[in-house]
């Protein structure tokens, strides 16, 4: 039996069922595996890179935000804690002054009762002198501003009256040598010194709270916590040295 050149003995046909590695490659085929081992590491090695410097620089900030939240809450609480401080110690200052002007408060009615006896066509200055002691000796609140300053004003017209009455007793020569108005007139210049002392350490308390309190964010933090600004203690020109009444009186 012949075979024929049909019949394609000596060739390997190539059915249907022939696996595709065995096909020859196109150049797609060259495209997708070169970027299947190539490119793919490349692209995913960059994006993870990508991410972790995402992922890091974020949490920097993180720590940058939180460190400056921390720092304003702390200063903020120190400036609290120093306007407080500062607060208290400008009261204290404006008790320390009430003490001695109470001394002084008590001594005033001994002076014009010594005067009196002297003094008889004077009775309208010493019935001024002692309303103003009592004007001077009303209860006020120390943590309301206002109070405190009309408090001190009615103790700067008090001293105002005391030092017209010493000068209006210059024309009294037995009052001027009258023992117990020399031991009076000598109190009374103790206590005022003592005041004067008492006035100073007052105003420099006060001066660090005012300072406190206008300097931002002091002024925030001050009307948050309810700190307010306490007025100066401040007298006339004339009554800055403390009153030596053996001045008025020799």
């Amino acid at each position: 039996m012949g075979i024929s050149a049909e019949s394609g003995i000596g060739r390997t046909p190539l059915s249907s069922t022939t696996p595709r590695l065995w096909r020859p490659l196109c150049i797609s085929d060259a495209i997708r595996i070169v970027m299947s081992f190539q490119i793919r590491p490349l692209v995913v090695h960059t994006m993870g890179r990508l991410f972790l410097h995402s992922f890091v620089h974020k949490e920097i900030s993180m720590e940058i935000l939180l460190g400056l939240i921390a720092v304003v809450l702390i200063g903020g609480y120190v400036w609290y804690v120093t306007l407080i401080g500062r607060r208290n110690r400008a009261l204290e200052a404006l008790s320390s002054i009430d003490v001695q002007l109470r001394k002084r408060h008590d001594l005033i009615p001994n002076v014009l009762k010594i005067a009196q006896r002297f003094m008889e066509h004077e009775k309208e200055l010493l019935t001024e002198v002692t309303e103003l002691r009592a004007n001077a000796m009303s209860d006020y609140d120390k943590s309301d501003p206002a109070a405190v300053k009309n408090h001190i004003e009615a103790e700067r017209h008090l001293q105002s009256g005391m030092m017209r009455f010493f000068a209006t007793a210059e024309a009294y020569p037995e009052l001027r040598s009258a023992e117990t108005m020399v031991n009076a007139q000598e109190t009374y210049s103790e206590v005022e010194g003592h005041i004067s002392a008492a006035r100073r350490f007052y105003n420099a308390a006060v001066t660090d709270l005012n300072n406190s309190v206008q300097i931002f964010p002091g002024s925030l933090i001050a009307n948050m916590a309810g700190v307010q600004q306490m007025p100066f203690y401040e007298i006339e020109e004339a009554a800055r040295a403390p009153v030596d009444a053996s001045d008025f009186l020799k």
